[in-house]
C-alpha cells in the first residue's frame, strides 16, 4: 500500500510541471500588462496624450493605465464562473490568447490627426489586457498550489507569483535594448512598438499547456463527484457573494497595499525620477530591473517560510514591511539625482524585499481562504478587487505631488495609511479563520476553508 511520502514523490514531477508552466504564463502575461505601463510612462504621455501641461499628460496617459484594472476583475468574474465550472486549464489558455493578441495589436495602434482615434483604440485594447490577466491569475495560481504535494503549497504556488517580477525584469530588458539601440527620435515615433509585437510568442505557450498540461486533480476529483451525483450548480461568483463576501472584501484590502507600493515602484518613481529628478530613463530602467531580479528568488522563498511558519504571519511581515518602509522610501527617491543615486537604488531595493513577503504567500493564501468549487471565483475577485485599487495609484501619486519634487514624502504617508489598512484587513481574516493555517493537514485545509 502506498504511503504519503510515495504520494508525495510521485506528485512531485506533476507540481513540477505545474508550477513551470504558472511561471512561465503569467511571467509572459504581466510582461504584457507591465510594458503597457511603461510605455504610458515613457511614450504616451509625449504622443498620444500630449498637452502643454506635464501633470494633464502624466494623467491622461496613467488614466488609460487604471482602465486595465477596473477591466480585471470583471475578468476575475467571468473566468471564476467558467474556472469552477469548466476547468482551471481551459480558462488559463483562454487568458495567454487573449493577453497575446491584445497586446500586440497595441503596437499596431496608428498615429494619427484624429485626436480621438489612437486614445479609443488604446482604451478598448487596454480593456482586453485588464480581462486577460484578470482571467490569468486565478487559472495559473491554482494549477499551481491543487498540483502541489501536500504541505509544500505555499513553494510550488509562489512559482505563480513569480511572473511578477519576471515580467517586470523582461518588460525593462526590452526597453533598456529598444532604448540603446535606437535614439530618442525613433524611439518614440515607432520603435517603442516592438516590445508589444514580441508578445506574440505567448501564442505557443498556450498550445504546450493546452496539449500537454493536466487539469488538476482537486477539480478533476469535484467533477467526478458531480458526474456521480449530479445536481444543479449554481453560479460560483454568487455563491462567493452570498456566503463569502466578508473574506473577498478584507482579502481585497489585506492585498491593496501590495499592488499600490509595486505600481508606485516600477511605474510612478520611473515618471517621477526622469521628470522631475533629471535621472536618465536607462539609469531608472536599471535600477527597477535590478530590484526585481533580486525579487526573484525572494518569492519562493516566503512561500517555502509560508509552509514552516503560516500564510499569515508571512504575509503579515510584508504589510508590515511596506507599511514601515513607505515613507523613507519616497523620501529618498526625493533626494535622489543623476549625480546621487545610491538613495533611490536603496529604495526600490528595500521595496522589493518587503514585497515578497506578501507576493510570495498572497496566492496560496487567497486560493485556501475558498473551498474547491467556488475557489477559482473566490480568489480572482479579492485579488482582483486589490487591482483596481492599485491600478489608480500612479494617478494619486502625480496628484499628490502636484509638480513639486518636494512633495515625494506624502506618496509615503500614501503607502503607509495604506499598509494601516491592509493590517486591518489581516488581523479580520486571522480572527476569522483562526484555526491553525490551512496547509497544515487536508482535514484543517476543509474545514477552515468551509
Amino acid at each position: 500500500m502506498p504511503t504519503d511520502s510515495d504520494t508525495r514523490r510521485a506528485g512531485k514531477p506533476r507540481a513540477a510541471r505545474a508550477s513551470f508552466a504558472a511561471a512561465i504564463s503569467t511571467s509572459l502575461e504581466w510582461y504584457d500588462f507591465f510594458i503597457y505601463a511603461t510605455a504610458a510612462a515613457l511614450v504616451f504621455n509625449t504622443t498620444f496624450f500630449a498637452t502643454d501641461s506635464q501633470v494633464v499628460a502624466a494623467l491622461n496617459s496613467f488614466a488609460t493605465v487604471a482602465v486595465g484594472f477596473i477591466a480585471r476583475p470583471v475578468g476575475g468574474v467571468l473566468a471564476g464562473h467558467f474556472g469552477d465550472k469548466v476547468g482551471r486549464k481551459p480558462v488559463l489558455v483562454a487568458a495567454i490568447v487573449m493577453m497575446a493578441v491584445a497586446t500586440s495589436l497595441i503596437g499596431l495602434v496608428p498615429n494619427t490627426q484624429l485626436v480621438w482615434l489612437a486614445p479609443t483604440i488604446l482604451v478598448t485594447l487596454r480593456i482586453c489586457q485588464g480581462l486577460a490577466v484578470g482571467a490569468q491569475w486565478g487559472g495559473a495560481v491554482l494549477l499551481a498550489t491543487e498540483n502541489a504535494p501536500a504541505g509544500r503549497r505555499g513553494f510550488y504556488g509562489s512559482f505563480a507569483q513569480l511572473g511578477v517580477p519576471i515580467g517586470v525584469v523582461l518588460g525593462n530588458v526590452v526597453f533598456l535594448v529598444i532604448t540603446a539601440v535606437f535614439d530618442s527620435e525613433s524611439f518614440l515615433a515607432w520603435a517603442w512598438r516592438i516590445p508589444f509585437w514580441i508578445s506574440l510568442v505567448m501564442l505557443p505557450v498556450a498550445f504546450v499547456i493546452h496539449r500537454y498540461l493536466e487539469e488538476t486533480p482537486e477539480f478533476q476529483e469535484l467533477s467526478k463527484k458531480l458526474a456521480e451525483a449530479p445536481v444543479a450548480r449554481k453560479s460560483p461568483i454568487l455563491q462567493v457573494l452570498r456566503k463569502n463576501p466578508g473574506t473577498v472584501l478584507t482579502a481585497a484590502g489585506a492585498n491593496a497595499i501590495g499592488v499600490i507600493f509595486f505600481y508606485t515602484m516600477i511605474t510612478g518613481s520611473v515618471q517621477f525620477a526622469t521628470t522631475y529628478l533629471g535621472i536618465e530613463r536607462s539609469t531608472v530602467l536599471g535600477f527597477i530591473l535590478a530590484a526585481c531580479v533580486l525579487m526573484i528568488p525572494l518569492v519562493p522563498l516566503a512561500g517555502y517560510l509560508s509552509d514552516l511558519y503560516g500564510r499569515k504571519l508571512i504575509f503579515g511581515i510584508g504589510t508590515a514591511g511596506m507599511l514601515l518602509w513607505g515613507i523613507p522610501m519616497w523620501l529618498m527617491i526625493g533626494h535622489s539625482s543623476q549625480g546621487t543615486l545610491w538613495p533611490f537604488a536603496l529604495a526600490v531595493f528595500g521595496a522589493v524585499i518587503v514585497m515578497s513577503f506578501q507576493t510570495g504567500t498572497q496566492g496560496t493564501l487567497f486560493a485556501e481562504l475558498f473551498p474547491p468549487e467556488i475557489r477559482f471565483s473566490g480568489a480572482s475577485l479579492g485579488y482582483q478587487i486589490s487591482a483596481i485599487i492599485g491600478g489608480f495609484s500612479p494617478m494619486v501619486m502625480v496628484l499628490l505631488i502636484n509638480g513639486d519634487a518636494s512633495n515625494a514624502w506624502r506618496v509615503g504617508a500614501f503607502l503607509a495609511g495604506a499598509g494601516a489598512i491592509g493590517l486591518l484587513c489581516l488581523v479580520a481574516i486571522v480572527r476569522k479563520y483562526s484555526s491553525p493555517d490551512v496547509h497544515q493537514t487536508p482535514a484543517r485545509r476543509s474545514t477552515v476553508a468551509a
